[in-house]
């Protein structure tokens, strides 16, 4: 039933979405791009990481010979707020097949001085040259159908965390990863659930540095609510996806002296891998 309603809705083309309006920058000058960061990206009143790397990566895109990120890598220095930012992007390299880039994200503080809020360096490249072969030992996820899976709207009541992204994302929870919900969490650092963006948009690359850091913190099924703000987040783009709902799912093998690792897998309709991440994450606990 879910899957079909997916199918019927009029989706929201590539450059009319919210997340696209939300995500665009504007040229000040070469190297620099404006934006005003949007409250309705936000997890606890801070803005979600993967939409401040989507940012990021809208402005690297532009700035780069190549389309497509195939490789980019951020720290996450300080919280970031919604309002203006600045972004300032350098070419460090341009080869035939991969082009290389750096960008940081600025807000300005209450005296007016320009605080760094995130730092990326990133490898773009062409999606659409790289050859067809596949040779791989992954699977995709076990994750049952969209319509015995459940999201926000599904509950009594407010989830726990919920936040402003929420109504901008379709997430749907595999069950065995929504014991947190129900006050009863399983003690596994995993999380699986259908993804796709509210208004139909179809996933592409960019979308792709969203999808792996939107899904509830691991941390809230191995009992630990509350922030787990982004240290460091790498991500690796295999491939361009496919039209539909995407997979994720997200495990954590270790969590240590506040801090714990995040590693996620994001599968397409066509049951390809198309996109792999690692962050650093840490956690408040008390």
């Amino acid at each position: 039933m879910a899957e079909a309603a997916i199918a019927q809705a009029a989706p929201a083309a590539i450059g009319d979405s919210e997340f696209d309006r939300d995500t665009a920058v504007v040229l000040r000058e070469p190297g620099v791009y404006d934006i005003g960061l949007s409250a309705g990206w936000t997890i606890l009143g801070a803005v979600n990481g993967g939409y401040l790397l989507a940012v990021l990566g809208r402005a690297l895109a532009d700035a780069l010979p190549h389309p497509d990120p195939f490789t980019v890598s951020a720290h996450y220095l300080t919280a970031s707020q919604p309002g203006p930012a600045v972004v300032r992007a350098d070419v460090v390299r341009t080869g035939r097949t991969l082009s290389t880039g750096q960008a940081s994200l600025f807000q300005y503080d209450d005296e007016g001085r320009e605080v760094e809020r995130i730092r990326v360096l990133a490898s773009y490249g062409d999606l659409d040259s790289l050859p067809e072969d596949v040779r791989t030992t992954a699977r995709p996820p076990a994750i049952p159908p969209l319509e015995h899976c459940f999201g926000p709207e599904d509950g009594p009541g407010p989830l726990a965390g919920d936040s402003a992204i929420t109504d901008r994302l379709m997430i749907k929870l595999d069950p065995a990863t929504l014991g947190w919900a129900l006050g009863a969490p399983s003690g596994k650092g995993e999380m699986r659930a259908w993804f796709g963006l509210a208004d139909g948009r179809a996933a592409d690359p960019l979308s792709l540095l969203l999808a792996v850091d939107a899904l509830p913190p691991t941390a809230f099924e191995m009992g630990i609510l509350g922030w787990v703000p982004t240290v460091e987040l790498t991500v690796h783009v295999r491939c361009r996806p496919a039209p539909g709902p995407l997979r994720v799912s997200i495990t954590t093998r270790n969590l240590a002296g506040g801090f714990l690792e995040e590693d996620a897998e994001v599968w397409d309709s066509s049951d390809r891998l198309v996109a792999q991440s690692r962050q650093l994450a840490r956690v408040r606990l008390g």
